[in-house]
């Protein structure tokens, strides 16, 4: 289970309510069936990851990984039987004998990893462990942590403010804002059925492109700034609640992915000017500006208690994920194919997806 949200939303507090490091003020926490709440941390049965690895300088990696088992008064056989059978896991079996200095990022992590898996704990929980290190090894801790997690099967709680690593590191991904839980989901769930206007933009690289948009009198065209998109009398069929919003504004929201480039004119497409093209070899991000109205994440009201005012966005701003092959260049005008069956509406008032 990943908890996922901006600086401050409260995921690192919840974690620690876990462990035990913050007292619960209310709810109940349980681990399996025990409930938890009145648990010493040691009690507790967890195991904590940190970000800043918190290892042993003067120990070996031997040490700092049987430290904890030795402090438990575990036999020597069983604590070299319980390290030896980490390393292995962890690929650590050739520095054992290294001080933590000596290691790369990397290996440091897999130590920290090394610690808490000996313990063989009820959870594992863990707080941004891999935010210390460069993005190319980030990329293959994240392989790894996964790999190790399914392996040893325990329960784990992981905390992240990267939503990359959050979408593919998570079987469950639970999204927080504020302290408060907005969605808890598989990964594709909420990437492709957001529940509200802050998951549709925290979720997804490049984030969502959200727009002011006015929804036709007979639900079957939707006015993007001055262009119009042709709907079909199929949209009302396929999002029933659409039906409360005829003739009125809605906040639409597009994946950069299902604005392909147009070479004709269509009734389901959008005129756009070119910005900025960005070649990251296998696709072209394409930056576009649109006089409709821009919705971002950060300007998102608080709760539901006010109206968002009528000009809550930015005019213009978007990004297209088109395939490299494409001839699109900066400062052209060009049409998007707009993918209607894929759009995602959702109430201007209460931010909640149209369902």
């Amino acid at each position: 289970m990943v908890l996922v949200g901006p600086s401050g939303c409260g995921k690192t507090t919840a974690l620690r309510m876990v462990a035990g490091l913050e007292e619960i003020t209310s709810g109940t926490l349980r681990i399996g069936t025990r409930e938890a709440n009145r648990l010493t941390s040691k009690e507790r049965d967890v195991a904590m990851v940190f970000q800043n690895y918190a290892l042993y300088p003067h120990m070996t990696v031997y040490q700092n990984i049987a430290f904890g088992l030795k402090l438990r008064k575990i036999p020597k056989n069983e604590v070299k039987r319980s390290v030896n059978e980490a390393a292995s896991i962890l690929g650590l079996t050739e520095v054992l004998d290294r001080r933590p200095a000596l290691l790369s990022g990397g290996q440091r992590q897999r130590v920290a990893m090394g610690r808490a898996i000996v313990r063989n704990p009820a959870v594992f929980l863990m707080d941004e462990p891999l935010s210390n290190l460069d993005a190319k090894l980030r990329v293959q801790m994240r392989i790894e942590v996964r790999r190790i997690q399914r392996r040893i099967g325990v329960a784990t709680l992981y905390v992240t403010h990267d939503q990359t690593e959050a979408m593919t590191m998570g079987d469950r991904v639970a999204v927080m804002r504020q302290g408060v839980l907005q969605q808890c989901d598989e990964p594709q769930t909420l990437y492709a059925r957001p529940k509200n206007l802050f998951v549709a933009a925290f979720i997804g690289s490049p984030a969502m492109n959200l727009f002011e948009a006015m929804l036709s009198d007979d639900g079957e065209s939707l006015q993007l700034g001055t262009q119009v998109i042709g709907l079909g009398s199929s949209a009302m069929e396929q999002r029933k609640g659409l039906g409360a919003f005829r003739g009125k504004k809605v906040v639409v929201g597009i994946r950069a992915e299902d604005l392909p480039i147009l070479e004709s004119d269509s009734h389901t497409s959008i005129g756009v000017y070119i910005e900025e093209v960005e070649a990251l070899g296998s696709e072209l991000l394409v930056h576009f500006s649109i006089d409709a109205v821009r919705v971002t994440g950060d300007q998102l009201k608080e709760d539901g208690s006010e109206e968002l005012p009528a000009a809550f966005g930015v005019v213009g701003e978007g990004v297209a994920r088109v395939e490299p092959r494409s001839t699109v260049r900066v400062g052209q005008m060009t049409r998007l194919q707009v993918f209607t069956e894929r759009l995602h509406f959702f109430d201007p008032d209460s931010q909640d997806a149209i369902e």
